[in-house]
């Protein structure tokens, strides 16, 4: 399935191919750590396919258990995470992509969920919580 996305601010932009099948959500005190919340949802695109205008900045974070370097990409004007991949120059192997970013996320279902024994004893309990189209007025929290 061809993808494509661009940042917050429109400076990066990614096409790729990905296999909808491999989409996951991550549980790990990483991710969780990297994106602000409880997990993050992902995608590998091979780097023959990945594709981008605009240089993203780059930080090497070492993973908590395999001890592995990881280069987690995000646009340097507006922060939104586009990827991680092995750290080096030139083409990669493989490009896990945040599916946030991407357009077609609405079509990349999650198949598995990952680092499990990490994940916050609440997120399977959302299903229950009270829902609203949109946020309501907030202007009383403040």
């Amino acid at each position: 399935m061809k993808v494509d996305g661009k940042c917050s601010c429109g400076f990066i932009a990614i096409e790729a191919e990905v296999d909808p099948e491999k989409v996951s959500i991550c549980h790990c005190s990483d991710c969780q750590t990297t994106t602000g919340t409880a997990f993050r949802v992902s995608v590998p695109a091979p780097g023959a396919t990945f594709r981008m205008t605009g240089q993203p900045a780059i930080y090497v974070k070492t993973t908590a258990e395999s001890g592995n370097p990881r280069a987690q990409a995000f646009c340097p004007k507006c922060g939104t995470q586009l990827y991680s991949t092995t750290p080096g120059d030139g083409p990669q192997a493989f490009y896990m992509l945040r599916v946030g970013l991407l357009h077609q996320r609405d079509r990349l279902v999650p198949r598995r969920q990952i680092w499990f024994r990490s994940a916050q004893p609440w997120v399977t309990k959302l299903g229950g919580l009270p829902r609203d189209d949109k946020q309501k007025d907030t202007s009383h929290l403040r």
